[in-house]
């Protein structure tokens, strides 16, 4: 997979140099790389996925990926959403823009964000939401006095914090050491010894740390923010926010962006038609949507049922008994 990513960033680059006359031959053409097997995807469940809804640590970011699923938006499409983008009487979301998180020296304006005006396939797409997520997004913004021109989702002033330091007994144990010893979650043996720096234990060494500070032991530190101009950070919410409810839900290698591929997977699952999928999402071509059919552990559930019902007319389904008494 390695050699056909820089395959691809290889040939990009070349492709560049030809149009603009830089070069005048093209060495990636007519090259193949070695084939690489598809593996399937794992789609995360609804049952999974509520229970990690439930170990999300506040309102806000259960929201934002009960958006996310319920959507499929990108990352940055979603997180560059603003109230304007919402018609809640007909519950028509319009995605127009999308913001990607950049160098500051790439930006313009030194800035950290850039905003896109078409998201990612270039066009401008909408899709409607369902009328039980229209209606908390409703609630959600006006009990936040947001203005058309407001983020939906901001970055909080402070990451959210476990008030109450849950019990270790219930958060599982960390992946292996190189020593092979694993350790409780939210305990400080997990953060030293463990070297895990999920929410939980990150919060046992800070109120550690902060019990030491006020006992005169240890010099306070200078707090550091982040770098942002509103918008809410991938590498913050994935680091901050969703490994510790992963953790906390007993749910592993889930990445907050296989929310999109849930949303495809549970649509088409559902029923849904393929092409109406392909606009929703937003993508190039319809191979990239039928990827996700019969992702879901139970999405050949029918087709076994259609199988075991011809094959029990043979009598093959009963024991060897039952059938030669038949």
């Amino acid at each position: 997979m390695t050699i056909r990513y820089n395959k691809v960033l290889l040939s990009a680059i070349f492709t560049t140099a030809l149009n603009d006359q830089v070069v005048f031959v093209h060495p990636c053409r007519g090259v193949k790389t070695p084939t690489v097997p598809q593996k399937p995807r794992a789609i995360i469940t609804p049952e999974q996925f509520g229970r990690v809804y439930e170990a999300l640590p506040d309102n806000t970011m259960r929201l934002l990926a009960e958006m996310k699923i319920e959507t499929g938006l990108r990352w940055g499409e979603l997180t560059e959403l603003r109230l304007r983008d919402i018609d809640f009487p007909t519950r028509m979301l319009t995605v127009s823009r999308a913001v990607v998180e950049v160098n500051s020296k790439f930006h313009p304006a030194g800035g950290r964000f850039l905003v896109k005006d078409y998201p990612k396939d270039g066009e401008y797409r909408r899709l409607k939401l369902t009328r039980q997520i229209a209606d908390k997004l409703r609630a959600y913004t006006r009990d936040r006095g947001l203005s058309d021109d407001d983020l939906v989702f901001a970055m909080p002033e402070r990451g959210p914090e476990l008030t109450v330091l849950p019990n270790p007994d219930l958060l599982g144990r960390t992946e292996p050491n190189a020593a092979g010893r694993s350790y409780r979650h939210g305990t400080l043996s997990a953060y030293t010894a463990g070297r895990c720096r999920c929410a939980y234990c990150k919060k046992a060494f800070a109120q550690y740390r902060a019990q030491r500070r006020a006992a005169g032991m240890d010099d306070p530190r200078t707090p550091r923010t982040r770098d942002t101009d509103g918008h809410i950070p991938r590498e913050w919410f994935r680091n901050q926010v969703w490994r510790a409810a992963l953790a906390g839900a007993g749910v592993t290698a889930v990445r907050p962006h296989d929310l999109r591929h849930a949303h495809a997977s549970w649509l088409l699952a559902g029923g849904a038609d393929l092409q109406a999928v392909k606009e929703r999402l937003g993508h190039a071509s319809i191979a990239t949507t039928e990827k996700y059919l019969h992702t879901l552990p139970d999405a050949d559930d029918s087709t076994l049922d259609a199988f075991a019902k011809v094959r029990d007319r043979a009598g093959l389904g009963r024991p060897p008994s039952r059938r030669r008494a038949r």
